[in-house]
Order: structure tokens, then sequence, then C-alpha cells
């Protein structure tokens, strides 16, 4: 069984027990989050699709920890002028453990 579940305005394939990198989510680690955007549930032959979500359906989850992307960098250089910038950024993640869907 697994759901198909939009969280933060991305979409990703949840099963019970997979762990999923989301963009960060502003709660301590080990707290509960449930998601009640879930597009669409497959259990083997049934398939449950939302217009646009499903109804009554949720996933819950565990927060269970923080983490760092890789690091982009930026440069910019314009030539014959001493033009050169760069800027480095790391996105931030959260990883969250699916614990259960309910449909």
């Amino acid at each position: 069984m697994y759901a198909l579940v939009e969280i933060l305005g991305k979409q990703y394939k949840a099963e019970v027990g997979s762990t999923i990198q989301v963009d960060r989510i502003d709660k301590a680690a080990g707290e509960a989050v449930e998601f009640t955007t879930v597009l669409a549930v497959v259990d083997g032959e049934n398939v449950k699709f939302g217009a646009p979500y499903v109804e009554g359906a949720k996933v819950v989850a565990s927060l269970e920890e923080e983490v760092k992307g890789d690091k982009i960098r930026v440069y910019k250089f314009h030539k014959r002028k001493g033009y050169r910038r760069t800027q480095g950024h790391r996105e931030k993640y959260s990883i969250i453990k699916v614990n259960a869907i309910n449909a």
C-alpha cells in the first residue's frame, strides 16, 4: 500500500515504514505530523484518486531529523571589468518517516 501525498507544494510517494526527504518543516525532531493532502491511495487492486484530494485520507509521519543539502556555488563574472562575485547556499531539508496511511 502506498499513497501519493502533496507536502509543501511537491508530490511524494509515501509507503509505510519508508523515509522521505522533504523541504524543511518547522517542528522539533520526534514530533508527529499529519498530511491530509493525499492525491491517490493504492492498495493492490483498489485505487482511489482524489479530485484534487482523497476525502478522509491522511498520512501520519514522524519527524526524524533536519539535514542540509549539497553546497551550491553561484559565481558571477564580467570579463575585462574586474568583477567577480562568489556566493554559496545550502538548502535545509527534513527527514520524515511514514508511520501510517489512513484511507
